[in-house]
């Protein structure tokens, strides 16, 4: 079974939600990782704090 390669991403052409986790996750030190491999290769936890994160911050905003 071959795994299913992720194109490149342009941060320049994302939603703002998409362009918060992908900040979120270059705070964690997961960012080299989820270009590399996806963000299938993130634990449950690492997904579980980067939601978190994400719920905090839109909270914050109101």
């Amino acid at each position: 079974m071959s795994k299913k390669k992720e194109n490149k991403i342009d941060i320049n052409n994302i939603t703002p939600e998409d362009k918060m986790k992908y900040e979120i996750a270059e705070e964690l030190g997961l960012l080299d990782r989820v270009l590399s491999d996806g963000w299938k290769s993130l634990s449950a936890k690492e997904t579980g704090r980067i939601g978190g994160i994400i719920n905090k911050r839109r909270h914050n905003k109101k």
